[in-house]
């Protein structure tokens, strides 16, 4: 009988399951629902949320899918994981129902109430016990709903993240993680343990926050009544969930201090391990407990979190010819454009506030455009040189803080599958990057395995883990990349200044 895996990846375009088989740790089936994004709603500017029963409705057909798609058995699936958008709100009553629309990652109306918080507990609480400002997390999006709707905060029994509303629904649990807590901003990392001083400041009951559990452990089991909305065996243990980020970086083997993991989705982040609790004085990139942190062997993740990456090239790829037009073909007109697209410099930060601007509005902007030089070359080479300066910019940040930048990993996705934007990353950031056939849904599916004990190691975990390429940086390129950076710095800071 097989043994397999499922990984569940809830994002904020889709939800994506794939299954693995744990003998030969390769995928056998995958599937992504929808297939287009999924709806972001945006009542009011600066707001975004998603309704919870939603994702669960995609949960329900991608799992349905990749069992019928594999032929699954009775009996051979061992273990299910979860990974998912991080920093969202849910809040259920005591019957376990939604009481308003889940208020995501990219939604701003929070963050003057985080900033308030972070005045009220003072910077030098904050930063060495929070590693973080409370800022545009979801400890300041609960708040919101505190202040803004008592109506619905006077039903709540438990708050949740994302990840932890979908275990809910398959095991009839409420349960969160450590990483999760930390995520939200509701974790002490002085004490290892729920900031009971915040929580206090902020007049967050005590009771809504659920019980933490580790992230590779039996976190409940499938109920009868998921059991037949899903087509899963009643009873298969959840043992694995991690937001998207420390869950990508664990998909790649990112474990150990000095290990980074990037991504360039709809976001992009770069995601860095070390060992000390570090800490940027200006809050603009955070720090969370990663997905093997225990207080014997302390774990922590640096992330840096860019809000227009790949949705900034899916925006310009709809305006140019939406369905007519590939990715492929926009990346081929954007590489016959020269480094630094002559002047030409796309300001990416589009999506809401972004943390390394200081939770700033900055906008997304395309600076210098003229008319008589400039052609769609120029603009396509200017988005994707422009995210990738957005995310150097807070690469330098990490640098600052002391991490060591060097080898970085990527699965082989999104806008990583742009030669154009590989090769700026590689030489704006003088790093060597190395791409590697997996995904978030993998990546979960493998830290089930870990939970649930079907892989006697991590080493175990990973056979099946695939390679793909390994580009280096060629000195000869620092010089114009570092260029066309300066010049997009040089209209950032013009634009922050006005």
């Amino acid at each position: 009988m097989r043994k397999l895996l499922l990984g569940l990846d809830l994002g904020s375009s889709s939800v994506k399951a794939s299954l693995l088989d744990a003998d030969s740790g390769k995928s056998i089936a995958s599937k992504a629902y929808p297939e287009e994004e999924m709806p972001i709603s945006s009542p009011e500017n600066g707001w975004a949320e998603q309704d919870p029963e939603m994702w669960w409705n995609y949960v329900k057909e991608t799992t349905a899918f990749v069992l019928k798609k594999a032929g699954v058995k009775k009996g051979e699936l061992k273990g299910i994981g979860i990974a998912y958008q991080m920093h969202g709100l849910v809040c259920v009553d005591k019957d376990q129902k939604v009481l308003r629309p889940a208020i995501i990652w990219c939604d701003s109306r929070a963050v003057s109430l985080g900033e308030k918080a972070f005045q009220a507990l003072g910077e030098g609480y904050c930063l060495p016990h929070l590693l973080n400002s409370p800022g545009n997390f979801t400890a300041s999006k609960l708040r919101w709903v505190i202040e803004n709707q008592p109506e619905v905060a006077a039903q709540i029994d438990k708050i949740m993240l994302p990840g932890d509303f979908i275990a809910m629904k398959l095991s009839g649990e409420i349960l969160t993680s450590e990483t999760g807590l930390s995520e939200g901003i509701f974790w002490d990392f002085k004490s290892n343990g729920l900031s009971k001083k915040l929580l206090k400041q902020m007049e967050i009951p005590e009771h809504w926050i659920p019980k933490a559990v580790p992230s590779f452990s039996i976190q409940g089991k499938v109920s009868k009544k998921a059991a037949k909305e899903t087509g899963l065996d009643e009873g298969v243990p959840i043992a694995y969930r991690a937001g998207d980020q420390p869950n990508n970086a664990f998909s790649l083997q990112v474990l150990k201090p000095g290990e980074l993991a990037t991504t360039a989705g709809t976001s992009g982040t770069v995601y860095g391990v070390c060992d000390q609790p570090l800490y940027d004085p200006k809050s603009r990139v955070n720090t969370f407990v990663h997905v093997n942190h225990s207080e014997k062997n302390p774990s922590y993740g640096v992330l840096l979190c860019v809000n227009g990456t790949g949705i900034l090239n899916s925006w310009l790829k709809k305006l140019m010819g939406g369905s007519r037009l590939t990715y492929d073909e926009m990346n081929r007109i954007g590489s016959s454009a020269l480094i630094g697209s002559e002047g030409l410099v796309f300001i990416p930060f589009g999506n809401g506030v972004e943390r390394i601007m200081q939770n700033r509005p900055v906008g997304a902007h395309l600076v210098g455009l003229d008319l008589l030089k400039h052609d769609k070359s120029h603009v396509v080479r200017a988005a994707q040189e422009g995210i990738v300066c957005a995310l150097t910019y807070g690469f330098r940040i990490m640098k600052d803080m002391g991490m060591n930048l060097q080898t970085v990993k990527a699965g082989h996705a999104n806008m990583f599958l742009s030669p154009l934007f590989r090769k700026t990353f590689v030489h704006m950031n003088r790093v060597s990057l190395e791409l590697y056939d997996t995904d978030g849904a993998q990546g979960a599916a493998r830290g089930a395995g870990i939970g649930a004990g079907i892989f006697a190691s991590e080493a175990e975990a990973f056979q099946g883990l695939s390679l793909l390429e390994t580009l280096e940086p060629n000195v000869n390129f620092f010089e114009p990349y570092e260029e066309a950076y300066q010049q997009w710095e040089k209209r950032l800071n013009e634009l922050l200044r006005n």
